[in-house]
């Protein structure tokens, strides 16, 4: 038999559908892991690795990053994917949309998405996706063109462009979408985005339980009200002041309306996106019940698991929606434990200082919006879920085979012989304190500054090759274009 190209020894492999990690050994051939077993002969092997008994978790399948939000597309893609690697991330998903920031421009998708591919291409240390935004009526003509061409399986509305910006108030629509005078980002135009996602399913049935739409959830018209009451009163500033400006119950109504859409249009899988607080899940709850034949997926992010308006390190810590009171942090790891909640992400969205902080610098709503966090999802959720009792088979399902089963990523989820070799090693004993110094991306500042996490990954591997060998990058890029849906 070919000699394999790989052969990890004493390692603990961590499986969603196990409740204990097993002490196996990880060979690769080609790629795929080719045996998990015992005891597996490295002879010949082109690799030996010791895993010095830490566990090995699936590869992270992040499904939602921002790459090139704030930065060139290119130069994000090699830095924010180096940062990746550094947290055990072996495919990211990124949002991207025409308008205002990413390409900062409108046009058609045939024309923008290209210029994506281009800019991404050879330039990332982990394999990426995007979901794509359809902003005007003729990106929704378009979708089933990047479904056949791209590969794209999964869209995105963001519900609260109907009236602000990305930061706060938007005096004009038009401008920021870039999109024509006439056109309206509103209520109507989320309908028929839908109508025109449960189209393609219906146009690729092989495809259709791959297809999805991703909302964010928040309410314009409450939040532009809420907004001039806490700058009017004065009494709130920095994150409790943008919480309290964009307030949970914007996310409840939000869910709420997008939930019929979805019942009125007969879309049945949607996706949740960055639910923060106890009135934002248990308004997904209700919808669940009201409409049980919608397929919904709940998520949350790290950094609503983490941090809160008093924990975060400053106004770095501005975010949409925003970071909350701890009582709502409670309530999210609550609903986790409790199996309400589907996936875990970054919404890794790398904005540097000279971006983030605008004049006066202590003013909450003239800091940009969004931060990065890829590097700590997995130790962060293992050293804060361990405390509460989270297994790690849950970790791995929240972290991939369940957004990898989602987002047509059939490929990627699990370390299992088939599969495409993508884990890391975790040291679930090594206890540090998180510093923006330390990390790979090339935003200065962290929210999480200070925080004391007890779990690190050590090392990376994708596609069985190794990309971060005891806390540092190796190689050169080699992380490709993930056209979905990938099939073993």
């Amino acid at each position: 038999m070919e000699p394999f190209d790989l052969v990890v020894k004493n390692v603990r492999v961590v499986r969603h559908d196990q409740p204990e990690p097993a002490a196996l050994d990880i060979a690769v051939r080609d790629g795929r892991v080719a045996r998990l077993a015992q005891a597996i002969d490295p002879t010949g092997a082109k690799a030996v690795v010791d895993g010095g008994g830490k566990l090995a978790f699936p590869g992270v399948v992040d499904a939602h990053q921002h790459w090139g939000i704030y930065h060139p597309l290119a130069e994000d893609t090699a830095t924010e994917s180096r940062a990746c690697a550094q947290g055990g991330v072996t495919s990211a998903i990124n949002y991207i949309r025409t308008g205002q920031y990413y390409l900062n421009r409108g046009g058609p998708y045939r024309e923008f998405f290209p210029e994506v591919r281009s800019a991404t291409d050879h330039r990332s240390y982990v394999d990426y996706a995007f979901h794509v935004a359809p902003m005007t009526s003729e990106h929704i003509d378009e979708i089933p063109e990047l479904i056949r061409d791209h590969g794209v399986t999964s869209f995105k509305v963001f519900m609260f462009y109907g009236g602000h910006g990305l930061h706060g108030r938007s005096t004009d629509q038009s401008s920021f979408l870039m999109i024509p005078p006439d056109a309206r980002y509103d209520y109507a135009h989320f309908e028929f985005v839908m109508r025109g996602v449960q189209a393609a399913r219906e146009q690729f049935p092989d495809l259709a339980d791959e297809i999805s739409l991703s909302l964010h959830c928040e309410t314009a018209e409450i939040m532009r009200a809420y907004t001039r009451l806490v700058e009017e009163e004065g009494a709130l500033t920095g994150l409790a002041a943008y919480s309290a400006s964009r307030p949970p119950h914007s996310e409840g109504l939000a869910i709420s309306i997008a939930s019929y859409l979805a019942h009125e249009t007969g879309l049945p899988t949607i996706n949740l996106l960055h639910l923060t607080s106890a009135k934002a899940v248990d308004a997904a709850l209700r919808m669940a019940k009201a409409f049980p034949h919608v397929d919904f997926r709940r998520e949350v992010t790290i950094g609503h698991l983490l941090a809160d308006i008093d924990t975060a390190y400053g106004l770095g810590g501005k975010v949409n929606p925003p970071l909350r009171p701890r009582e709502d942090v409670e309530a999210l790891w609550g609903y986790l434990l409790d199996g309400h909640l589907d996936w875990v992400v970054s919404d890794h969205a790398c904005c540097r200082a000279e971006t983030k902080f605008g004049e006066p610098a202590d003013d909450i709503f003239v800091a940009k919006s969004g931060f990065g966090g890829a590097e700590y999802l997995l130790p962060g959720l293992v050293s804060e879920g361990s405390k509460r009792g989270l297994s790690y088979a849950r970790v791995a399902e929240l972290t991939s085979w369940a957004p990898a089963r989602r987002y047509g990523l059939a490929t990627k989820g699990a370390i299992a012989e088939g599969l495409d070799a993508d884990f890391c090693l975790l040291d679930e004993n090594h206890t540090w304190t998180v510093r923006a110094d330390d990390s790979l991306s090339t935003q200065e500042y962290t929210p999480f500054e200070g925080m004391e996490l007890t779990a690190r990954v050590t090392d990376t591997f994708l596609r069985g090759e190794q990309i971060l060998r005891d806390g540092a990058l190796v190689g050169q890029p080699r992380g490709r274009y993930l056209a979905r849906p990938t099939r073993p």
